[in-house]
């Protein structure tokens, strides 16, 4: 199986001081989900991996985040792609889990539930915490200078604790380019779905 683990914040949506707080909030990166689409028409599962701390400080409830989530399905989905599950740590900075990034557990999880084989699994995102629980698990890396990471340029200098090894792209359109430089974008939608549901500790759908 090909397996893209994607970040969320940064890398599909825009980065910004406040979080995500209602699906009226949520936009997509431009590009962003028209890449997730040609992945997927090329073979590739993708998964978002995302530490949503706001739950755990009480800034919006697990039916708000389901709503968000809802809403980048229906996106994806509009332009011929699918994410196939998003597997989230709810947990503050300060609480103790194994779950929230860089901790590897998140990634863990999804590696276990689609019995691949680590180290052909790509990590995908805009932060260093996403590239650190990724070379923990033994993944391919690559960072998109979009979110945070938006003043990097490839061929640039870069931050000393990104794990050695990463890739860095432009944009995630920009990693699918390279990924898949002969496959074309997809031109009719794949057929609908249930939409997934959002979860953490591997009850995710």
């Amino acid at each position: 199986m090909k397996l893209a683990i994607l970040d969320r914040d940064g890398t599909l949506n825009p980065m910004g001081d406040e979080y995500i707080t209602s699906a009226d909030e949520w936009t997509a990166v431009p590009g962003a989900l028209e890449a997730i689409a040609r992945l997927n028409h090329a073979g590739w599962h993708v998964v978002v991996a995302t530490n949503q701390p706001g739950l755990g400080r009480g800034l919006f409830d697990v039916v708000a985040l389901n709503a968000i989530h809802a809403k980048m399905h229906r996106q994806v989905a509009a332009v011929g792609g699918r994410i196939d599950a998003v597997f989230y740590c709810p947990h503050a900075a300060d609480e103790d889990c194994s779950c929230r990034k860089p901790a590897p557990g998140l990634l863990e999880q999804i590696c276990d539930r689609y019995g691949v084989e680590r180290d052909e699994v790509r990590v995908v995102g805009s932060c260093e915490a996403h590239l650190q629980a990724g070379a923990a698990v033994g993944a391919q890396l690559h960072l998109v200078c979009t979110g945070r990471s938006a003043p990097l340029r490839p061929g640039g200098a870069l931050p000393v604790s990104l794990p050695p090894g990463t890739q860095v792209h432009a944009s995630l359109a920009d990693f699918v380019d390279q990924l898949l430089p002969a496959t074309p974008g997809p031109a009719v939608p794949l057929a609908a779905a249930p939409l997934p549901l959002s979860g953490h500790g591997g009850a995710v759908s």
